[in-house]
């Protein structure tokens, strides 16, 4: 028989999936997989029950409904702070996911390199690979998870094709400063390199900090690929409705990329989330109200069990140190919490590139009393686990 695709050779099936399996056959809180356990915006699915009785259950336009486009340049130009043209910037996608992969494919040839932040979400790596291209990696050194522009300028004197900025930072919760932003912005325009972000926690982000879009920078418009999605901004993980935004010659690329992938989004789907886009900002702050009353929550409750843990800027991941419990491995050590303290969460080192071993992340998009249920079971972490 012949040999299977070796581009998919050092690839695992998704180690986050994963943990969610193992979560569920332990019965355990699945603080790994980052979906909510709580109903999105009630105005959405009583949005959607009028849909399933109205036309939309057919194809929508390839790159996106009208009117979902241009309820979401709407939204965005107001944000980003330049008008987007819902007909010629924008492309609706699959999730986030085929937005970042249609963004790869649309700027990158086999043989590029890609830098990428570590930590990072798994999928970087892979759509690198994917696309043919070789991804160069950039420390984000903890806890503050910055960056040493010395070794970032280093991996653009390779001359990358492309920069993956995930902002606000999964799995670390970092959320980048305009000054930091400003010295990949230069270093993008110096070594004439694309920057593709996943901005999909725009949304959630905790005070003082800011997030800043990068497309918003001086000069970044043209070399900026912007990829976000509605799961989070409005808990609906499951509809896989995601977006990108860019200059009109990019999106030409990318609307033939996403229209050989998926055709298109699902359009009785795009026709309910129009009601989300036309939200105003009330709904916004209530949303970053609602996550920092969860992370203040989930952070007194791992203070008083006494393990030590990052304290995220923005998104909903918290990575805990699990360095006194003596663990060669931190998948091993994920599977018996599970199995023994009931808590899913997903091992630290699927995110880094580097040999790190001491962190476990978990989320905590979760009603307030599963957040409970979570810390209740911590509490007793040290008397239930094995030794290792």
């Amino acid at each position: 028989m012949p040999q299977l695709s070796n581009r998919t050779a050092t690839f695992t099936d998704s180690v986050i999936r994963r943990m969610t399996r193992i979560s569920n056959k332990y019965g355990a809180v699945n603080l790994s997989q980052g979906f909510p356990d709580f109903e999105p915006p009630r105005e959405i699915l009583d949005r959607l029950a009028e849909v399933t009785r109205e036309d939309f259950h057919q194809y929508s336009i390839t790159w996106g409904a009208q009117n979902f486009r241009e309820a979401l340049a709407e939204k965005q130009s107001r944000l980003m702070g330049r008008p987007i043209d819902p007909n010629g910037e924008i492309v609706v996608t699959c999730g986030s996911t085929e937005a970042m992969m249609a963004a790869m494919m649309s700027v990158t040839n086999p043989g590029d390199k890609v830098v990428v932040f570590s930590p990072f979400y798994e999928n970087y790596g892979a759509d690198t690979i994917l696309s043919g291209a070789e991804p160069i990696y950039v420390p984000l050194n903890p806890p503050e998870f910055s960056f040493d522009a010395d070794v970032l300028e280093a991996a653009f004197k390779q001359h990358p094709k492309a920069l993956i900025l995930c902002n606000p930072s999964n799995p670390c919760g970092k959320v980048f400063t305009r000054e930091e932003l400003l010295i990949i912005a230069d270093l993008a325009k110096k070594y004439d390199t694309f920057v593709i972000t996943d901005e999909v926690y725009e949304h959630i982000i905790y005070a003082p900090y800011k997030h800043t879009y990068f497309a918003s920078l001086p000069d970044m418009w043209e070399r900026t690929i912007s990829c976000s999605s509605l799961s989070k901004t409005y808990s609906i993980t499951g509809w896989r409705l995601g977006y990108v935004i860019a200059p009109p010659h990019i999106i030409d690329t990318v609307k033939k990329v996403h229209d050989f992938l998926t055709v298109g989004a699902a359009a009785p789907l795009q026709e309910a989330a129009v009601t989300g886009l036309r939200f105003g900002d009330d709904y916004y702050k209530w949303l970053q109200d609602k996550y920092t009353e969860k992370r203040d929550l989930f952070l007194r409750g791992l203070d008083d069990i006494g393990i030590q843990h990052t304290v995220p800027q923005g998104a909903y991941y918290i990575l805990l140190d699990i360095s006194e419990f003596g663990y060669a491995s931190d998948l091993d050590f994920c599977e018996k919490l599970a199995e023994y303290v009931g808590v899913g969460a997903v091992p630290g080192s699927s995110f880094f590139k580097e040999p790190e071993n001491r962190y476990i992340r978990f989320h905590y998009a979760k009603k307030n009393e599963t957040l409970e249920n979570a810390l209740d079971r911590l509490s007793d972490i040290r008397r239930k686990m094995p030794k290792p």
